[in-house]
Order: C-alpha cells, then sequence, then structure tokens
C-alpha cells in the first residue's frame, strides 16, 4: 500500500490504536499461557523510562489502511505460532544463551 500509494521520504506508522502498559500486556500473555502472576519480576524502572508507546496512524488511514485483526487476537496467534515452532526458536534462544 504505501509502496504502491505513499509519497517517498514520508514516515508511515502502523498500529492498533490501543495503549496498553507493559503490565497490561504482561497480564495478557500470562493468560494466553497458562500462567499466573507468580512469573513477573518487578523491577526498577530504568532512567527515562517510557510511560507509553503511541503512534499516529492517520497517514495509514489516508491511505485506505484498516485494522483487520485485534490486537488480542494477533497475540494469540503469536503466542500459538511459538507453541507450534519451538524447533526454529529454541536452537536459536539456546545460542544466545538465552
Amino acid at each position: 500500500l504505501v509502496l504502491e500509494q505513499g509519497t517517498p521520504g514520508e514516515v508511515y506508522n502502523i498500529g492498533a490504536g490501543n495503549e496498553l502498559t507493559n503490565l497490561e500486556l504482561t497480564d495478557r500473555l500470562l493468560q494466553l499461557t497458562g500462567r499466573d502472576d507468580s512469573f513477573i519480576e518487578p523491577v526498577e524502572d530504568r532512567l527515562g523510562h517510557d510511560r507509553r508507546y503511541s503512534v499516529n496512524v492517520d497517514k495509514m488511514k489516508a491511505l485506505g489502511w484498516s485494522l483487520d485483526r485485534s490486537f488480542d487476537d494477533s497475540l494469540e496467534s503469536t503466542v500459538e505460532w511459538y507453541r507450534d515452532n519451538r524447533a526454529w526458536w529454541e536452537p536459536l534462544k539456546a545460542k544466545a544463551g538465552l
């Protein structure tokens, strides 16, 4: 869409139009993975910690772009992908020493 209709040199942000705190996202991931909040390890915020992440998607909407899936549906699909593709990512994780 951007390649065909966008203006060269312009920045086009893609976002879901919703804002979640890190803790809200963590809670959703815990629910999807069947874990409880005992897996959360609180840490002190880093200096200059971002309180929110938000992007303006007006330019994309002007090109006719719209969401076709909700954030929650996409998050669930992502978790399912990682469950189904352990053979791909686990060796990478081990190689990185994580």
